[in-house]
């Protein structure tokens, strides 16, 4: 049976997938899957940079504004609705196009990651929340470094929930789920998939990144976070975590200026983007397009749209 065709754009943040991904989803009758850790969120518009509905130029968009910020959202439930939302679109005989800069989102589908639960009761996990509530994230970080450095370094310290659940892991199973993910990328791929990963010269893209942060302050992003801190979502919840909404929260709870706010909201994303690269160069079978080889970004959409050709064959029915 032949392989179902898959399209996935990822690369660092801000270096340019929203536009690029709208001109590719219209050349190859394709419909756009959101792979971004935040932008499943409604009410953070500015911070996360989600496309707006007069950019998506009619072509549909999912996992795109659909939970309020204090539900959860995790790898288990991207993949879960991602696979939903995909069986829909090849059955309208469309194409999914995973876009976005989550790299463990886009390997659980790839890949078909396997999340099965553990049978475990949850006493360990309530163990471990209590650590957290009374010796802080930071404590519970380094009890993850020392059982699983790999997960410690690909999790940050604020992201308790994903820590707690590598901890889990490793008292259940004991190995590390760093070990059983790596174990799960060497599984070939269920799809006729092509891999780009949009990329720019370093100093190019962290000047993009600061002009993008300017941008989002001048959009209202203080008056965002302001808003939703009046409607009772706290620095705990993982949706306030994200880069641009806890700086805000620091600087609108008066623990920093807004001047040592925004400085860090830059730092933290290039130093973000640089982790990003890192993480897409580990990956196998990926189709690296560096936007300075290239005289325009119509040239880039036709080299791409040739390497779709080649790996997806003729599932794949241009505009």
């Amino acid at each position: 049976m032949a392989k179902k065709p898959l399209i996935i754009l990822t690369g660092p943040t801000a270096v340019g997938k929203t536009g690029l991904s709208i001109s590719l989803a219209k050349a190859v009758c394709g419909e756009i899957i959101s792979a971004d850790s935040m932008q499943v969120y409604r009410g953070m518009d500015i911070g996360s940079a989600k496309i707006r509905p007069e950019e998506m130029q009619g072509v549909p968009h999912y996992l795109i504004d659909e939970l309020e910020p204090d539900e959860e959202f995790h790898v288990v439930k991207f993949k879960h609705l991602a696979e939903k939302y995909m069986a829909e679109i090849y059955e309208r005989g469309r194409i999914p196009i995973l876009v976005g800069g989550t790299g463990f989102y886009i390997q659980s589908v790839l890949y078909d990651i396997d999340f099965t639960e553990n049978g475990s009761d949850s006493s360990y996990r309530r163990e471990l929340e209590e650590l957290a509530r009374e010796r802080g994230a930071g404590y519970l970080h380094r009890m993850l470094a020392q059982a699983d450095p790999d997960s410690a370094a690909d999790i940050h310290e604020n992201n308790v929930k994903r820590v707690i659940r590598a901890l889990e892991y490793y008292h259940d199973c004991g190995e590390p789920i760093s070990v059983h993910n790596r174990r799960e990328r060497q599984k070939e791929s269920p799809y006729a998939a092509v891999y780009f990963v949009l990329n720019e010269d370093r100093s190019r893209l962290y000047e993009r990144i600061n002009q993008r942060i300017d941008a989002m302050l001048e959009e209202g992003l203080v008056e965002e976070v302001t808003a939703l801190k009046r409607r009772g979502f706290t620095p705990d919840m993982v949706s306030m975590q994200g880069l641009g909404y806890k700086e805000i929260l620091d600087y609108l709870d008066g623990k920093c200026s807004l001047e040592e706010a925004v400085y860090r909201l830059k730092r933290d994303t290039r130093h973000f983007a640089k982790r990003q690269i890192t993480w897409f160069k580990r990956e196998r079978d990926v189709c690296w397009v560096q936007k300075e080889d290239f005289e325009s970004s119509e040239d880039i959409l036709a080299y791409m749209l040739e390497k779709v050709k080649t790996v997806c064959g003729k599932e794949v029915r241009l505009q």
